[in-house]
């Protein structure tokens, strides 16, 4: 896990603003730090995954976090709640359309600043 010095240096790096204030909400939680440190990486370290890796990895009704994007390839067939820093439009549609229900991190921050019942889905 990297401190949060680390994460301040990498943080001035960063050009997006969104971007920017979800780092600096996500390393002021304990339970969030990790994903201040995954988000702070390098883009080419961010975390992108498709539909059809998320489906094998949950089980029906979990909370899951992906520090990085979520794309459309494949289907979600579980109903569950994903909460990214991004999500392309056709996967929100997807994502919708199985009955799941999609957060932005930020968003998660503030509503449940504990991590409680969350997953942190991590893929390389």
């Amino acid at each position: 896990m990297k401190s949060k010095t680390q994460i301040d240096k990498q943080l001035q790096k960063k050009t997006n603003s969104e971007l920017v204030e979800t780092i600096i909400q996500a390393k002021k939680k304990m339970k969030w730090i990790e994903v201040a440190g995954m988000l702070s990486s390098p883009r080419t370290n961010m975390t992108t995954l498709n539909l059809d890796q998320i489906d094998g990895q949950v089980k029906d009704g979990e909370t899951i976090v992906i520090a990085g994007k979520v794309l459309s390839q494949g289907e979600l067939t579980k109903k569950i709640k994903i909460v990214a820093l991004a999500f392309s439009e056709k996967a929100k549609e997807k994502i919708l359309k199985a009955k799941g229900e999609i957060s932005l991190i930020s968003e998660e921050i503030k509503k449940n600043p504990e991590a409680k019942g969350l997953r942190f889905l991590k893929w390389k």
